[in-house]
């Protein structure tokens, strides 16, 4: 999350922490609009100011949810958003999450290991289901602020047709695979800027 006011001045973003869910729920029961609602809720307990709410990947999905259900969200970042009506099978959306494995930046897989054994094979099946099941456009047809769509050119896992289509307020590619952002973390600051000053504006 970006608090817009401090962006523009050129300070800081947020990031929530995980959620908390209660006694004896079971994650694996989850939905991405229940990962949506948390972020939701996130925001009114933290933010006071309007905030531009950004994803990337399949935390596009729940920053879309989020923003559907939060008017304060002023600007909403879909970062390689997923998924891809032409990629949800299953096994093309693995065939192609293998071809993007292949086009990131070394040791860009490497940091995400820890968090992949964290959750262990049966929650991460989980989370790869439901994401896969949720049809982001649906979520987006309740987000009345402006959608920044940024995509890796080398994305095999994000169509730019598809990803031009999600976009209201700019649409940016830049180098790189569907994780371009974390092989450059800097590459998507110019754009996002650029668009927080532009929402700024029309506020």
């Amino acid at each position: 999350m970006v608090d817009l006011a401090r962006l523009v001045a050129g300070a800081v973003s947020n990031a929530p922490r995980q959620p908390s869910r209660p006694a004896g729920t079971d994650p694996e029961r989850l939905s991405v609009a229940d990962y949506g609602g948390a972020v939701a809720d996130w925001l009114a307990g933290n933010m006071r100011y309007p905030v531009i709410l950004a994803g990337h990947s399949s935390g596009t999905q729940v920053a879309a949810e989020a923003a559907s259900r939060d008017p304060r969200v002023a600007g909403l970042v879909l970062a390689a958003p997923m998924t891809d009506p032409a990629h949800r099978r299953p096994d093309r959306l693995f065939h192609r999450w293998l071809l993007a494995g292949r086009r990131e930046a070394p040791g860009v897989l490497a940091t995400q290991w820890p968090e992949w054994r964290r959750a262990g094979p049966r929650l991460i099946a989980h989370l790869v289901r439901v994401h896969r099941r949720h049809v982001i456009e649906e979520s987006l047809r309740g987000v009345t602020a402006p959608i920044l769509v940024l995509r890796g050119r080398e994305d095999p896992m994000c169509t730019a047709r598809w990803a031009r289509s999600l976009a209201t307020g700019g649409y940016v590619e830049l180098p790189g695979a569907h994780d371009f952002c974390w092989g450059d973390p800097n590459g998507w600051s110019a754009p996002m800027r650029a668009f927080a000053e532009a929402v700024a504006r029309s506020g």
